[in-house]
This record gives C-alpha cells, sequence and structure tokens, in this order.
C-alpha cells in the first residue's frame, strides 16, 4: 500500500517575491486607479486652462511657474500653502465621510462659519471670569464642533425623518447660516470699535493658537493631520465603517441585513459638521482673533472639490487640500504678476471640478488595469 505524505513532506509552494508582489498591487484597481484617473483629471484640467489662458493672450508657462514659485519654491512659500490647507483638510473630510454613507452634504460653509462665531461669543464671558486659556480653548473648541454636528446633523436628520434632499437642505442651510451669522455679527455681537468691518470683540492675546514649532503654520494643521487618520481609521477598519460604506453601496441592503441606518446616517452627518466646526474655530483662533465676515472664505465649497479628487478617502484629502492651498497662496502673485483678476484661481478650481465629474467615467475601463482582482471600491 503506498504511503500518503504528510502535510509536511510535501514542497513548500515558493511564495511570490517583493517584485512580484507589487506588480499585483500596481494593477490592482482598489489601489491604483483612483491615484492614476485624479492624476489624468489633474493633467488634462491644466491643459484646458492652458487653452483658457491663450485666448486671454497669457502664456501657460508663466501662470504655473508662478504658482510654483507662490505655492513650493521656498519654505515661506511652503509654509503659506500649508496654512491655507488646514481648513481644507477639515472641509474636505466634512464632505468625505458623509459621501462614504452615501450622503452629498454642501453645508460645510455654514458649519465652519457658526463655529467660528460660537468660539468666538462664548470666549467672552469666559474671559470676563478670568478663566485660564487652558480651560477657555478647549471650551471654544468643543462649542464650535458641537454647533457644526448639530447644524450638518439637522439636514441628516431632513433626510432620515423627512426623506428631504441633504444636497438641497445642506446648500440651504449654508445660505441660513451665512445669514444668522451676518445679522449676530453686525447686531447684537458687534464690537462697537469695529467701524469699518463688523466684527465681534477680539479675543485676548493668550487665547491665540499659535504656530506650530517655530513655523508660520497654526495647529489646526496638526489636528487636521491627526483626525485624517482617525477618520481613515474609523471608515476603513471598524465595524462602523464597515457598516457606512455597505449602506452607501445599498442602503436597502444595509436595511435588509438590519443595520441602523439612522444611527450611522446621523453621526455621518454630526461627524462632518464638528470637522466644519472645528474649522472655525481655528480660523478664529489662529487668524482672524474675532468673528467677522472673513469666516466665510469659502473653503467650504473649496472642501468639496478637495474631497472629490480625493475619491472620498481622508488620508488622500490631506494632499490633495495641500495643493489647494498652494494654488490659493500663489493667486496673488498671479494677479500682480500677469495683471489677472483674483477670481482667476476660482476659474481654474471650476476647470478642475468639470473634469473630475467627466472622469467618473473612466472607473472600471481603464485597460491595462487586472479589474478580475477588484474588491470593495466603496
Amino acid at each position: 500500500m503506498p504511503s500518503v505524505s504528510s502535510p509536511q513532506d510535501l514542497p513548500a509552494r515558493p511564495r511570490p517575491g517583493v517584485f512580484s508582489r507589487l506588480g499585483h498591487a500596481l494593477r490592482d484597481p482598489v489601489l491604483i486607479e483612483p491615484a492614476i484617473i485624479a492624476l489624468g483629471a489633474l493633467i488634462v484640467a491644466a491643459a484646458v486652462f492652458s487653452l483658457f489662458l491663450l485666448v486671454l493672450g497669457k502664456s501657460p508657462a508663466t501662470f504655473f511657474s508662478l504658482v510654483w514659485m507662490g505655492g513650493f519654491s521656498s519654505w515661506f512659500s511652503i509654509q503659506n500653502a500649508l496654512q491655507r490647507a488646514a481648513p481644507l483638510i477639515l472641509t474636505g473630510l466634512a464632505f468625505a465621510i458623509p459621501a462614504r454613507i452615501g450622503l452629498t452634504l454642501l453645508g460645510a460653509e455654514g458649519a465652519l462659519v457658526l463655529g467660528g462665531l460660537t468660539a468666538a461669543t462664548i470666549a467672552l464671558p469666559l474671559q470676563h471670569w478670568s478663566l485660564p486659556a487652558l480651560v477657555i480653548l478647549p471650551v471654544m473648541a468643543s462649542a464650535a464642533i458641537l454647533v457644526g454636528a448639530l447644524w450638518m446633523g439637522l439636514a441628516g436628520w431632513l433626510k432620515h425623518a423627512r426623506g428631504v434632499n441633504e444636497t438641497i437642505s445642506s446648500l440651504l442651510l449654508t445660505y441660513i447660516a451665512i445669514a444668522i451669522a451676518s445679522f449676530l455679527i453686525e447686531g447684537p455681537f458687534r464690537d462697537p470699535a469695529s467701524a469699518n468691518k463688523p466684527s465681534t470683540q477680539p479675543l485676548g492675546p493668550d487665547l491665540r493658537i499659535g504656530e506650530m514649532f517655530g513655523s508660520s503654520v497654526h495647529w489646526g494643521l496638526a489636528a487636521g493631520l491627526v483626525l485624517a487618520f482617525v477618520l481613515w481609521f474609523l471608515m476603513a477598519r471598524t465595524t462602523f465603517g464597515f457598516a457606512a460604506r455597505i449602506t452607501g453601496g445599498n442602503l436597502r441592503a444595509a436595511q435588509g441585513q438590519g443595520l441602523a441606518v439612522g444611527r450611522l446616517l446621523l453621526t455621518c452627518c454630526a461627524i462632518a459638521g464638528g470637522c466644519a466646526g472645528l474649522a472655525g474655530f481655528f480660523e478664529v483662533a489662529a487668524i482672524h482673533g474675532q468673528a467677522n465676515a472673513s469666516l466665510a472664505a469659502g473653503y467650504g465649497f473649496t472642501g468639496i472639490l478637495v474631497a472629490f479628487l480625493a475619491r472620498q478617502n481622508p488620508l488622500a484629502v490631506v494632499p490633495v487640500a495641500v495643493l489647494f492651498g498652494a494654488l490659493d497662496a500663489a493667486g496673488g502673485l498671479v494677479q500682480r504678476r500677469m495683471e489677472m483678476p483674483d477670481a482667476t484661481m476660482l476659474v481654474l478650481q471650476g476647470v478642475i471640478f468639470l473634469v473630475l465629474l467627466v472622469s467618473d467615467t473612466c472607473y472600471g475601463r481603464l485597460p491595462f488595469l487586472n479589474y478580475t482582482r477588484s474588491g470593495d471600491r466603496t
């Protein structure tokens, strides 16, 4: 009777080498497809915008060299870009997290404005009570996060309880928030000394958020980096994130599996609003020192574009936000050197957004990728 070989006697199957595994990873659409399409969209958008510049009689080479000079050419430029990227990271996360559950929330701008106003106004009585800054600053940040979470959570509640389209409701809530902030800043909360530009009373010097490690970049950037990692872990490595992706992929399947869809929806909206409210806190405590019309600077709307280009990946939001921070930082240089209006960068952002929308048709159609290996693409 022939002997039967034990598993230990069988020859070991050779493990794939490092280069083989790397080759498989580079052909996996889940890993490489978003980066390829996003990079291609940026290149196409740059080409389209170059044609726009040529029609105006401007040099595309000069424009992009000035963008590089204003955003990345020196340590001063890099610091300027990183400072402008800090709120974009937070507002990008404010759009990316609800998008993972299938929601299109446009309310980050309103939550940022109300969060900043709340942080500025709640600090005033605390200052009069002579409380230390180590107590006041966390209270300011917590209040801003809470107000932002409640404001964007309202859009989530309207969606879940009344079936109201979250895109329309969040956009309308944004304009309502800006109107409320304008009324309060120009009315009951106005500092009488702010004659030319209505503002709340300024924060004391001990309530200003300082810069990181001797640079000109405030600690809002560090908060954004930490929050991006935490939210990536939450959405990619926890049961909550898995349930959110299931809900975003197929709502009826999620309900059939008994998932608490309403709670997931409201939690994602609250997280998004908290991120935007935190951005408002840092704009007040690190940049302006008071609440005024400058809070509505468009960071909430630019964050939508950041999240789109990052494919709603919290980690990818960070480099994309830095890119758009550099574009914003270079706007003044382009305006002075090329004699172009300050809305030039807004035109470029609009071109990028349109190209991104068109590029969605490329997913699943790149001939050089092995789509048989693809898994969860949510």
